[in-house]
C-alpha cells in the first residue's frame, strides 16, 4: 500500500513537474517568439514629445500658440508629489514595487472578471505597460499585444529609472480636450500650473485617463465627480492624503474652465491675427509642418502690439469710411431661430454660438429682439440688459439701403425696420461724444466689402512691427499684405527712376511729357496722365512728384525695359519681371510685402534688407536655431560705454543701389509728399513716399518712409473692380498719416542722411535750369548731384525715349495746379511768362494705367 502511494505521489509529482516544465517552455516559447522583433525600447531615453510652439512679443508675452498635440513638457523633478500620487493611486498603486507588471493585479482582475461572468472587466496594466502601449504598440485589445506589452515593460524597467518612466507617462498621456500631458491639462481644465493644483483638481486630472473621450466636466459632471472621489479615496488609502483632507476635498464641487469657474487660458491671449498666422505660414515652410506644430519652438516676434493695434484701427477706419459712402447694408447674413429669443439665457447662448467676427476693437455681436415703428431693440453679447433695453434708433440707418437681389435698388432706409428683422445677428458699437467720451447710442456696423492691407517695418533691420492683412482676421484669414497679388500702379515708378538715375540721369534732367502711341500685339496702347493733360519738357523731379505716366514711359524706353526689370528684380519686387513697357507703370502684379521691403532700401541708403516677422527662434532646449539680424556689434559685449557714445553696429549687407542714387530718389519722393500727389500727408518729421492708382482705380496704394520706418497701404476689392474716383493719396494717404502720427512718437525720425560723393545745386523745378545759390521761392529746389558729373542738363538736351513730341505743347508747364486760363511763373532768367491752358493734341486719344 505504501509503495502504491509512493508511486502515486511520484507519478503526480512527475506529471506536475512535466506539466510545469511544459507550461514554462510554452510560455518561454511564446515570449521568445513575440520578443524577437519588438520595437527598440531604448529610444525612449531620448524622448522628444510633440509640444506647443509659442510666439512671444518683444516684451516676452505669449501672443499665440500652435500645436498638433497641446502638450507642455515638464521634467519629473518639477512635477509636485501631489500630482504623482494622484496618478499612481488611480492607475498603478504598486508602481514603485513591481518590475514592470503587477502579477497580483492581473490575478485580481481575472478573478473579478470570472466572478462577474465578464460584466466587470477592469484593466490591470501598470503605468510601465501603458507607456509601452502609448509609445511603441497599438491600442488594440489582443493577447498578442498584451504579451508584447509585458515583455517591453520588463525590459524598460531594466533600462530606465522609475521616475523617468513616470515622466514619460505624465507627459504623454491624453487627458481630453486636446490636452496631452498633465501640465497642458492643468491649464486646459483649471488655467493653473501643476504647483497651483489643489488635491481635488489633481484627482480630477488622474480620473481622466480611464475615459478621456467620455469624461467631460460639463456633459458628464456626475460621472467625473464620482471617479474623482474614487481617486481621492485611493490617495488617502495609499498615504498621499490624510483622512481629514480626503473628506474635505471629496465634498468640494467639481470646478473647471469648461463650467465657467475659471477663465480660459486662451482668453488671456490676444485673438489670432494676420501677424501670427503669417509667422505660422512662413515658419511651417522653413522648419516643416511637423517641427513647427510639434517641436516646442519658442518664437520671438518682431511685432509691436501697440503699433499693430494702431495699424488695424487706421486701415479699418479707411475701409469702413468708403463702405459707408457706398450706402449698401449687407449685415452679417446670420439669423437666429425665433425659438431662442424668448429668454435672455436663450438668445445669449444662441448668439454666443453665432459665427461672426469678434476681433474688431469696440464692436459687439448683437441680435435683433424687436422691431418697432421706428427703432429696433437689440440684445448685445457681453453687455448687460438695462431697464430700457438697448436700441438702434431710426437716425442710425438713414445712411444705407438694403442689398437687394439682382439689379433691384431698394429705397433709402428711414426706420430701423427697413434694414433689420427679428432674429438678425448684427454688429454694433457704442457711439460716444468726442469731447468727454460719454455714451450717445448704439450704432450698426458691418464688415466692408472692400478690403486692403497695411504693413510697417524698420528700414535698417527689416523688422516688421505691424501687419494688417484685411479688415478682420476672423472674417477673412486671407492675408492681403503677403498673399494678394495686385498691380502697384504708380507706386512702382520709383524703380524706373532709380534705374534712370544710375544710368546718367539727374533729378534735373528734362523729359518730354507728350502723347505716346505704342503698337502692341493687343492693339494700339495710348498711355495718359491722370489729369488727361500733357505738359511738354519737364524735369525728372516733377515727373515723379506729379506722377506723370508719359514721362515714365519715355524714361523706361530710353534706358530700356530690361534695365528697369533688372532693378525691380534686384529689389525683390518681381521675380521675374516681364520687360513690357506697360509694366513701367506698375501693370505687373506684386504684393504689398514685397513693395514695402523694396522701399526700405531707398530709405536706408541702398542696402539690402530682408523683411522679417521673427527676431529669433529657439528649440525646446533653448538653443537658438534662427536669428534674423546678422549685423556685427562689437560694443554690445562691453560692460559699459563712454558717456554719449552709442554702440557701433557694422553692416555687412549687400548694396543694391548707389548711396547717392538712393538719396536723390528719396529727395524726389519727399517732393511727392511736400507738393505732389501725396501732399495731404503732414507729419513732424521728413517723409518721402509715392502714391499708386491703377487703371479705373481698381487698386490704390501709398508707400512712404521716414528715416527709421517704412509703411505701405493697399486698398481694393478682392475681385477687382473700380473704386470710382478714389486715389492712392486720398484713400491710403490717411491710413499712413494716422499710423505714422503714433509711430513717430515711439520710433522718432529725422532728416534723411546725405551720403558723401555729391554736392547741392539749386535748380528751377519747372525748367531744370541752374539758379544762384541765394535763390528762393516755390520754384527753387536744392538738388544733389554726383561729384565729377555734369552739374545739370542744358536746355537743348531733352529725353524723349524716341517718341515724337506734340507741336503746340507749352515749353515748360507749371504742373497739375495750373488753371485752364494759364498760369504765371518766373523763369530762371527773371522773366514772367504765362503757361497756356491745356494743349490740344488733335484726334490723338490715350488710355492705360495711371
Amino acid at each position: 500500500m505504501i509503495r502504491f502511494l509512493l508511486n502515486l505521489v511520484g507519478a503526480v509529482f512527475s506529471a506536475i513537474t512535466i506539466g510545469a516544465a511544459f507550461v514554462a517552455l510554452s510560455v518561454g516559447a511564446i515570449f521568445w517568439m513575440y520578443g524577437r522583433d519588438l520595437p527598440n525600447h531604448e529610444q525612449l531615453a531620448q524622448y522628444t514629445p510633440k509640444t506647443i510652439s509659442r510666439i512671444y512679443s518683444g516684451e516676452g508675452r505669449i501672443i499665440d500658440e500652435f500645436a498638433e498635440e497641446r502638450r507642455l513638457f515638464v521634467p519629473i523633478e518639477d512635477v509636485p508629489d501631489l500630482v504623482k500620487g494622484a496618478f499612481i493611486s488611480a492607475e498603478d498603486k504598486n508602481f514603485y514595487h513591481h518590475g514592470g507588471f503587477d502579477a497580483r493585479g492581473i490575478i485580481a482582475a481575472g478573478v473579478e472578471a470570472i466572478r462577474s461572468r465578464g460584466e466587470n472587466v477592469r484593466g490591470a496594466s501598470t503605468i510601465t505597460q501603458q507607456v509601452m502601449k502609448n509609445f511603441l504598440l497599438s491600442s488594440d485589445r489582443s493577447a498578442e499585444r498584451k504579451v508584447k506589452e509585458l515583455i517591453l515593460a520588463t525590459r524598460l524597467e531594466e533600462t530606465l529609472s522609475k521616475d523617468k518612466i513616470l515622466e514619460l507617462y505624465l507627459n504623454e498621456i491624453f487627458l481630453g480636450q486636446n490636452s496631452f500631458g498633465v501640465a497642458a491639462a492643468a491649464q486646459t481644465y483649471f488655467n493653473k500650473t501643476l504647483a497651483e493644483l489643489e488635491p481635488h483638481e489633481a484627482a480630477m486630472l488622474a480620473a481622466m485617463p480611464q475615459a478621456p473621450g467620455r469624461y467631460h466636466p460639463v456633459t458628464a459632471k456626475e460621472r467625473v465627480t464620482e471617479r474623482r472621489n474614487y481617486v481621492l479615496r485611493e490617495m488617502w488609502q495609499n498615504g498621499y492624503l490624510d483622512e481629514a483632507t480626503y473628506e474635505a476635498e471629496a465634498a468640494k464641487p467639481l470646478r473647471s474652465v469648461q463650467n465657467g469657474d475659471f477663465p480660459a487660458f486662451r482668453e488671456a491671449l490676444p485673438p489670432r491675427d494676420y501677424f501670427t498666422d503669417e509667422i505660422r505660414r512662413q515658419l511651417s515652410r522653413s522648419f516643416g509642418q511637423e517641427e513647427f506644430f510639434g517641436g516646442g519652438l519658442s518664437i520671438r516676434a518682431t511685432v509691436d502690439p501697440e503699433m499693430q493695434s494702431v495699424a488695424a484701427r487706421a486701415l479699418r477706419h479707411a475701409l469702413e469710411k468708403y463702405d459707408r459712402s457706398i450706402g449698401v447694408w449687407r449685415g452679417t447674413g446670420v439669423k437666429l431661430d425665433a425659438g431662442t429669443l424668448g429668454s435672455e439665457a436663450g438668445w445669449r447662448a444662441a448668439l454666443g454660438a453665432a459665427e461672426v467676427p469678434r476681433d474688431i476693437e469696440g464692436w459687439h455681436p448683437a441680435v435683433v429682439l424687436e422691431v418697432g415703428a421706428r427703432d429696433a431693440r437689440i440684445g448685445i453679447e457681453g453687455v448687460d440688459e438695462d431697464a430700457d433695453g438697448h436700441w438702434i434708433p431710426a437716425e442710425d440707418v438713414t445712411w444705407a439701403r438694403k442689398l437687394m437681389p439682382g439689379r433691384e435698388r431698394a429705397p433709402q432706409a428711414r426706420v430701423a425696420g427697413d434694414l433689420l428683422t427679428v432674429g438678425d445677428v448684427v454688429l454694433v458699437r457704442a457711439l460716444t461724444k468726442d469731447g468727454d467720451g460719454s455714451f450717445v447710442r448704439w450704432t450698426l456696423r458691418q464688415v466692408p466689402d472692400i478690403q486692403g492691407a497695411f504693413m510697417a517695418m524698420d528700414v535698417n533691420s527689416g523688422r516688421v512691427i505691424a501687419m494688417q492683412g484685411g479688415f478682420s482676421y476672423q472674417s477673412s484669414v486671407f492675408n492681403r499684405a503677403t498673399q494678394a497679388q495686385r498691380q502697384p500702379g504708380s507706386s512702382f515708378k520709383p524703380f524706373v527712376y532709380a534705374a534712370a538715375l544710375d544710368s546718367g540721369f539727374t533729378p534735373a534732367t528734362i523729359v518730354v511729357d507728350a502723347p505716346i502711341e505704342v503698337n502692341t500685339p493687343q492693339g494700339m496702347w495710348r498711355p495718359k496722365n491722370a489729369s488727361n493733360r500733357f505738359y511738354g519738357p519737364t524735369p525728372l523731379r516733377t515727373g515723379i512728384e506729379q506722377s506723370r505716366n508719359l514721362m515714365t514711359v519715355r524714361v523706361a524706353q530710353e534706358i530700356g525695359m530690361d534695365v528697369v526689370a533688372g532693378y525691380a528684380e534686384r529689389f525683390g519686387v518681381y521675380n521675374p519681371m516681364s520687360p513690357f513697357l506697360a509694366n513701367a507703370l506698375g501693370a505687373q502684379e506684386t504684393t504689398l510685402f514685397q513693395m514695402v521691403a523694396a522701399y526700405a532700401m531707398f530709405a536706408n541708403g541702398g542696402e539690402r534688407v530682408e523683411p522679417t516677422l521673427v527676431d529669433r527662434v529657439q528649440d525646446r532646449w533653448g538653443r537658438t536655431v534662427y536669428r534674423h539680424d546678422q549685423r556685427i556689434c562689437n560694443d554690445c559685449a562691453a560692460d559699459s560705454l563712454p558717456a554719449g557714445k552709442a554702440p557701433q553696429i557694422a553692416s555687412n549687407r549687400e548694396r543694391v543701389m548707389n548711396a547717392v542714387t538712393a538719396y536723390q530718389l528719396t529727395s524726389m519722393l519727399e517732393g511727392v509728399v511736400q507738393r505732389g500727389t501725396a501732399r495731404g500727408i503732414n507729419l513732424p518729421v521728413p517723409i518721402a513716399g509715392k502714391t499708386g492708382t491703377t487703371n479705373d482705380a481698381k487698386d490704390v496704394w501709398f508707400i512712404g518712409f521716414s528715416s527709421n520706418l517704412v509703411a505701405g497701404c493697399y486698398i481694393g476689392y478682392d475681385q477687382p473692380r473700380s473704386l470710382g474716383g478714389a486715389s492712392g493719396g486720398g484713400m491710403c494717404g490717411p491710413v499712413f498719416q494716422s499710423f505714422m502720427q503714433e509711430a513717430i512718437k515711439e520710433y522718432g525720425g529725422g532728416k534723411f542722411k546725405v551720403p558723401p560723393g555729391g554736392h547741392f545745386i539749386k535748380i528751377d523745378r519747372f525748367t531744370g535750369a541752374r539758379l544762384p545759390d541765394d535763390a528762393v521761392g516755390d520754384h527753387v529746389v536744392s538738388e544733389y548731384f554726383r561729384d565729377g558729373g555734369d552739374s545739370f542738363i542744358g536746355f537743348g538736351a531733352y529725353v524723349d525715349g524716341g517718341f515724337a513730341m506734340g507741336q503746340n505743347l507749352p515749353l515748360y508747364a507749371y504742373g497739375e495746379q495750373g488753371g485752364d486760363e494759364g498760369t504765371a511763373i518766373t523763369t530762371s532768367t527773371g522773366e514772367s511768362r504765362v503757361i497756356p491752358k491745356k494743349a490740344d493734341f488733335g484726334t490723338l486719344s490715350s488710355g492705360g494705367l495711371y
